[in-house]
């Protein structure tokens, strides 16, 4: 099964070189240019896509995941290429690799998901830190920690920076999340100034694209799913609370810049979009977009649910060669129900009992 969004369904070598329509054998590439990256949450959303891109690069890429909220169609189209390889392996246990990177993204990311098994959730983000990170002590390898924008909990600084330290519930529903991914940093930076451990941290903000799992519950892929089913679109609360949604090809290149950036900068670093909207006026642009005879209703707001998220990507201009995102929300969203249309949902299953 390939995938239309992916170059790799348009030309492919079985066993061997990576080879695509834009892609094909090197000669000029030096082995000591080949780098082996284990990319951690591989299969998901995010980390498909990073996998992906590190496989068209010509590294030797481990993707490695234990498909609680992934897909193994997500690196279906990946499985013949001689330079990846897939791995069914949860961080939260020790793992023997040689590496010379590692891109840590492995964590359920929905509320609906992390709070399924919140000591689970917890345990993935600081457990499954120490054992990627003396792994990288072991290999002396790069490390890169997927941290998120919940860090900033429900913020009193808006936009957030990276130098505000947040407002976290560390005793609410979505603590499990927040707080284990600033625990993460924590010991990312411990690490880094105990061991020399070459780290870098990224606060991913909300992002979207192709291979959104349909039902992990975020706010994007319930409003196109409902909207492509002519379903009432829930709101919770009353829609004026705002998000700020990144295209996950602009989010992949910011973290793919910051690993390969300059070793005096290791973050954190906000990675997202900060073009701000209302969750009201995303559904009303999906509506839009759809062509969906979908109303919108409203539910009551989840506990410590943000009332604002934007990103305040300074510092990623200035340390990431001008990194910033460059497509637009409604060209995302087109290309993201394109995708959408292309899916037959019978062949996804809700991870939980929560969506």
């Amino acid at each position: 099964m390939y995938y239309h969004d992916s170059p790799f369904a348009a030309g492919r070598r079985r066993n061997g070189p990576v080879v695509g329509p834009q892609l094909g054998p090197n000669p000029e590439r030096h082995m000591s240019q080949i780098k082996r990256i284990l990319v951690t949450g591989g299969a998901g959303f995010l980390g498909s896509h990073m996998c992906e891109r590190l496989v068209e690069a010509g590294h030797d890429v481990i993707c490695m995941d234990n498909f609680f909220t992934s897909q193994k169609s997500n690196v279906e189209h990946l499985l013949d290429c001689r330079n990846f390889e897939l791995l069914r392996h949860d961080i939260v246990h020790p793992i023997w690799l040689e590496v010379d990177e590692i891109y840590n993204m492995a964590c359920p990311a929905a509320p609906g998901h992390y709070q399924y098994n919140p000591i689970k959730t917890t345990k993935t983000s600081v457990i499954g830190s120490i054992n990627m990170l003396g792994m990288a002590k072991r290999c002396g390898a790069k490390i890169l920690q997927a941290s998120t924008s919940e860090v900033y909990g429900d913020p009193e600084v808006h936009p957030q920076p990276e130098s505000y330290r947040g407002a976290v519930n560390t005793i609410g529903p979505r603590a499990c999340y927040d707080e284990g991914k600033r625990c993460a940093e924590t010991l990312f930076m411990d690490y880094h100034r105990m061991n020399k451990l070459n780290i870098r941290i990224v606060r991913i903000f909300n992002t979207y694209g192709p291979r959104m799992h349909p039902y992990d519950g975020r706010v994007v892929s319930n409003f196109i799913r409902q909207a492509l089913n002519n379903e009432d679109i829930t709101i919770f609360g009353d829609g004026s609370q705002t998000r700020s949604f990144c295209y996950r090809d602009d989010l992949v290149e910011g973290i793919i810049r910051m690993m390969d950036g300059s070793d005096d900068f290791v973050g954190p670093v906000n990675i997202g979009n900060p073009g701000e909207f209302t969750i009201k006026e995303l559904a009303e642009i999906v509506i839009e977009l759809t062509g969906s005879r979908s109303k919108m209703v409203t539910l009551p707001l989840p506990a410590d649910d943000p009332l604002q998220r934007q990103p305040d990507i300074s510092v990623a201009k200035d340390k990431l060669n001008g990194w910033e995102p460059k497509v637009p929300l409604r060209d995302g969203l087109a290309k993201t129900i394109e995708w959408f249309r292309s899916i037959d949902l019978s062949h996804y299953r809700a991870p939980t009992p929560n969506y």
